[in-house]
């Protein structure tokens, strides 16, 4: 069975005249277009998606100061405002710092602030909770540990970046493991260009690891000063294309992360027949 999870609000609001703020990224929005917001998620709704990510990613008490608590209680409200209630919600936990900067993470000792977020998220009554673009291995661990001690379900993506770098598909591997050796109950690929996704995710799927695995790539790229460029001739169907491959190597969840859409979404729907 394949699971449909959803794809950004970053870049979607990007996309849709609402533009990213500089260290909290698509949160400013949450006051300043939640309408917009609950449009994004509305459209991924239609478009078969029925796992959706709150708009929490730069939350985070360093990223969003004295609001973060707020305007994490706030995203989880849109994303059930705007979803159908047997949809299910997923809290997004990002890395404390750039998730492209892992030199920048505070590794293990980031423990509390991640259990500050999942508790919060867990509050809000997210139905799960997402783990997403980590690559520093200590603070993957420290915010796997943090979700999973809210007894509910935990999916811990990994991302290589967006020139591949981070991470060896063999170190994502590794990773992956000892992610569900904490109790994480499934492993995805994302924010990694989707011709380079594969080859992480088999590297995973290699290791016979006994979660399920998915994958959410990105089209496009990072701009040189903050917001995304959509400058790769990746169309809706060809991204679909992509994730039929990685269903043929075995994930069961799919997505879209950076300069993807609800259009990307609806392309592998109607792809896989899902």
């Amino acid at each position: 069975m394949i699971t449909l999870l959803d794809g950004p609000l970053g870049t979607e609001l990007e996309a849709r005249g609402v533009p990213p703020v500089r260290d909290c990224w698509s949160a400013g929005a949450i006051e300043t277009a939640p309408e917009t917001i609950t449009a994004i998620h509305r459209d991924y709704a239609q478009n078969g998606c029925a796992v959706h990510t709150a708009n929490t990613f730069r939350t985070n008490r360093r990223a969003s100061g004295d609001s973060w608590r707020a305007r994490t209680l706030a995203a989880v409200a849109l994303t059930k405002e705007a979803v159908p209630k047997h949809h299910r919600v997923a809290g997004s936990i990002a890395p404390v710092e750039d998730c492209y900067r892992p030199d920048l993470s505070p590794g293990s000792k980031s423990g509390p602030e991640h259990y500050a977020m999942a508790t919060t998220l867990a509050e809000a009554g997210c139905d799960l909770l997402l783990c997403e673009t980590f690559s520093h291995p200590e603070e993957t661990l420290a915010a796997t540990k943090a979700a999973v001690s809210c007894n509910l379900e935990t999916w811990v993506a990994l991302t290589a970046g967006p020139n591949t770098n981070l991470m060896t598909p063999q170190e994502m591997a590794q990773l992956a493991t000892q992610a569900v050796n904490l109790g994480a109950n499934a492993v995805l690929v994302n924010c990694t260009p989707a011709a380079d996704t594969q080859r992480f995710l088999e590297a995973i799927i290699e290791t016979a690891i006994s979660v399920p695995v998915g994958a959410y790539a990105n089209a496009g790229s990072p701009d040189d000063n903050i917001g995304w460029r959509a400058d790769c001739d990746l169309g809706y169907h060809t991204y679909a294309k992509f994730a039929k491959s990685w269903v043929d190597a075995g994930a069961t969840i799919l997505g879209g992360c950076c300069g993807t859409g609800p259009r990307h979404l609806a392309a592998i729907q109607e792809q896989l027949g899902v």
